[in-house]
């Protein structure tokens, strides 16, 4: 297989140089520079061609490579050639760093090398760097011409540095290959179902394909996916796992079962990817980059400080990525995207796959099959995905900032002029809904002038940016300038799957970009990949999580039964409650009793759980006052994460007295957790957890609905259900686990919900009176001690 090489890629590993600064990178969204470029780029003549290819087959290292680029502009004459590179940002040309000039010549030079090699008559190239200054749209001109042997001379330079780095590499694929040959599964046996899974895994990426697949708790979900994914990096099948999740705890279990097999002996690298705010040195976070010690001369260590970290560690987590950035004084989140460049695993966030604000351009730039997706608890990335794709920009901040922009000098005048415009643009979009006494309203397309007015910002902010101390005025104005242009780059993606929404609360006008269905979206980024496995131990309705995450027409679909005996859980359906909203008081005597009459079949430790914050706190304190003797714990509206553990801590192995924990559907206790045996003996759940009616809800049901799709459940029953599955899998964790599921809805035993039940709760029981309940309970018990004797 031919790996691709791209020009930019290859300038910018071999010749960068100097400081790390996080101000650099141009603020541009991509859709301006691609308009820049083509303006430029009409302005030619006849014989100017644009986006000229450029490639040349190479042997390097003993493998073959296919460099390959776009010249901006080459100009072909019967006697002469010219190529262009075309620049855009809003920096002065003559404060352009030496490194950034750098950069922007080898470009051009490897271009004029491919372009001699292409036209073998030419004996030098006119290379012509056009910079487009977007804030005052200027432009500079810059010329050179090389020959060929220069050009020659400069490739061979940048080749053998490049060279240097692939053997560094071939040598780690050396070293660790033979370990994933004689790799074996880390356990003495596989579990139920286990063996199956990986088989799965495997012949997806064999068959370049994307697997859906349902595995519930108990079934090692995490080392079925990335032992077959690791032995095929042994059959060179893939090059790179990917291991994407929503939440650490996930990630830590990724590491678990990678530090198992290296325990067999696997030497393969992984890294574990840290948000940028978590792992920042405390030192740098009141520093300017330019004073800042960890980014100043960042590119002149970076070599010998990834030959350090790699040739010492196997595993790259946060703790040792800290150790070496510390010790060869790098920034440690940059340090750990460089590093991941040589990593066989890499574990991380969703985002930075799928966010199209902050995914890994060094991965993601183009398509790359040697590139593998694991996307781990992919239920959440449904949600997760809306809100990468969705953007809103609010009109109250703008109030502070025109008031403290008043008394500035003259010279940031046109910066307090276009804050009162585009305040006055907020409330011209806002006029016709307060006219009819409205408070929010849903468009088709993003109304006219807004966006002109927010770019007429956002150029005056970065022009006034430039030089000006740091005060809290200053961040203020920082903080609005990243959220307009976020709102700028997600209006990039605006289409028929978009709604622009319109909200007024206390005088603050937002307008929000919400996007409703960012299923091709998702489909993209894992189309840049070789194929990718999305499991989790709910994904029911199979057909709904593939239609919204992505999916296409030759998908694949696994669904593995739980590895437990269903006898060790007892599910009851209190046919007798409703919790319907007009219902909710009415019930909430039953609701009590129903609780009282499980945990009084055992002493022990249980959870309830609730839809929303003021149902929890309505029933929690009910139960309180009706039985205070009952030890409780609540979940608080915001808990850190030492208050998460404190509250986990309560539910102790052998209790000496019952203990009843009140928390959230949904929320952070109701997934992750894991209280094995009689930690955790009794799930309660009130309601089928339907989110709340709201109008951005609405708006994605009547899509789906327009879509010939079952819109009230895409929007909102499934969404819920998948909350009520994942609380309900708290209970089970270990083949020893017993204990009861009380589910307190009525409808939870109608055939909308019950059809969608998995396999594992086809035995539950419809109780239809409070009488029923504690009968059902002391059987359940009683068959369970007679189980144990």
């Amino acid at each position: 297989m031919t790996n691709k090489l791209g020009v930019r890629e290859l300038v910018e590993f071999t010749l960068r140089t100097g400081d790390l600064s996080s101000t650099s990178g141009s603020q541009n969204t991509a859709l301006l520079g691609a308009q820049i470029h083509r303006r430029l780029q009409k302005q030619r003549d006849e014989n100017y061609q644009k986006e000229y290819y450029l490639e040349q087959e190479l042997t390097l290292n003993g493998n073959p490579y296919l460099l390959h680029g776009r010249a901006d502009g080459v100009t072909l004459t019967d006697d002469s050639a010219e190529i262009e590179e075309i620049k855009t940002s809003e920096t002065v040309f003559d404060q352009l760093s030496e490194n950034t000039l750098t950069l922007y010549w080898a470009q051009v030079k490897i271009y004029a090398h491919l372009l001699m090699e292409k036209e073998t008559d030419l004996d030098a190239v006119t290379l012509t760097l056009t910079y487009f200054q977007t804030n005052t749209e200027t432009t500079t001109q810059k010329t050179q011409v090389i020959s060929k042997a220069d050009a020659q001379t400069f490739f061979d330079d940048v080749i053998t540095e490049y060279v240097t780095w692939l053997k560094f590499r071939s040598d780690l694929q050396e070293r660790r290959d033979p370990t994933i040959h004689q790799l074996t599964f880390p356990f003495d046996h596989y579990r139920p179902g286990q063996r199956e899974l990986a088989v799965a895994v495997y012949k997806t990426i064999l068959t370049n394909k994307r697997l859906f697949a349902e595995a519930p708790t108990g079934t090692g979900k995490t080392i079925s996916t990335l032992f077959p994914s690791i032995k095929a990096i042994g059959e060179s099948l893939i090059q790179r796992i990917f291991y994407l999740t929503a939440k650490q705890s996930t990630r830590r279990v990724a590491e678990e079962a990678i530090t198992m097999m290296a325990a067999q002996g696997l030497k393969l690298k992984s890294i574990t990817l840290t948000a940028k705010d978590k792992i920042k040195f405390p030192e740098e976070t009141d520093l300017l980059p330019e004073e800042n010690p960890y980014m100043l001369g960042y590119y002149d260590r970076l070599k010998p400080a990834l030959l350090d970290l790699i040739q010492n560690n196997d595993q790259l987590t946060r703790p040792v990525i800290e150790k070496y950035a510390r010790k060869h004084t790098l920034d440690p989140f940059e340090f750990q995207l460089d590093a991941s460049l040589f990593c066989d695993v890499i574990i991380g966030d969703y985002n930075y796959l799928f966010d199209p604000q902050v995914h890994l351009q060094r991965f993601f730039a183009t398509e790359d099959p040697d590139n593998f997706f694991l996307i781990d608890e992919a239920h959440n990335l449904v949600n997760r995905s809306r809100e990468m794709y969705s953007a809103a920009i609010s009109s109250q901040p703008l109030d502070h900032l025109i008031n403290q922009s008043r008394d500035l000098p003259q010279s940031s005048k046109k910066l307090h002029r276009r804050l009162l415009d585009l305040r006055a643009t907020f409330d011209d979009v806002a006029a016709p809904l307060l006219a009819e006494n409205q408070t929010d309203s849903t468009f088709l397309t993003p109304p006219e002038n807004f966006d002109h007015d927010l770019s007429r910002l956002v150029e005056a902010i970065h022009d006034w940016l430039v030089d000006q101390p740091q005060t809290p005025f200053t961040q203020a104005i920082l903080d609005y300038y990243f959220a307009a242009i976020s709102y700028q780059r997600i209006g990039e993606y605006f289409d028929e799957t978009y709604r622009m929404r319109l909200e007024i609360v206390d005088g603050n006008i937002t307008l929000k970009e919400l996007c409703l269905d960012p299923s091709a979206f998702l489909a993209d980024s894992l189309a840049l990949g070789h194929g990718a496995v999305l499991f989790s131990a709910t994904l029911s309705p199979m057909d709904y999580y593939q239609t919204v995450l992505g999916g296409d027409t030759d998908s694949l679909a696994y669904r593995l039964d739980s590895p437990f005996e269903p006898q060790h859980q007892a599910i009851m359906v209190t046919t007798y409650i409703q919790t319907t909203y007009k219902q909710r008081n009415a019930n909430l005597a039953n609701i009590l009793l129903a609780i009282k009459t499980m945990i009084d079949g055992k002493k022990g430790n249980y959870l309830i759980f609730l839809p929303s914050r003021s149902y929890l706190l309505d029933v929690s304190q009910a139960f309180q006052l009706a039985y205070p003797h009952i030890k409780t714990v609540i979940q608080e509206a915001q808990m850190a994460e030492a208050d998460r553990t404190a509250f986990l801590a309560n539910f102790v192995a052998n209790p000496a007295q019952t203990l009843v924990g009140f928390a959230l559907l949904g929320g952070i206790f109701a997934e992750g957790i894991d209280l094995k045996a009689d930690r955790l003996i009794g799930v309660g759940i009130v309601s089928v957890g339907l989110p709340g009616i709201n109008p951005e809800t609405d708006l994605i049901r009547d899509y789906f609905d327009a879509q010939s799709q079952h819109g009230f459940a895409f929007a909102y029953q499934l969404p819920g259900l998948n909350n009520v599955f994942q609380a309900a899998g708290r209970l089970i964790r270990g083949s020893k686990d017993v204990g009861i599921m009380l589910l307190m809805d009525q409808r939870f035993a109608s055939p909308r919900y019950t059809h969608l039940y998995p396999r594992h709760w086809q035995h539950f029981q419809r109780l239809y009176r409070p009488e029923q309940l504690t009968t059902a309970i002391q059987n359940f018990w009683h068959q369970e001690v007679s189980d144990e004797n």
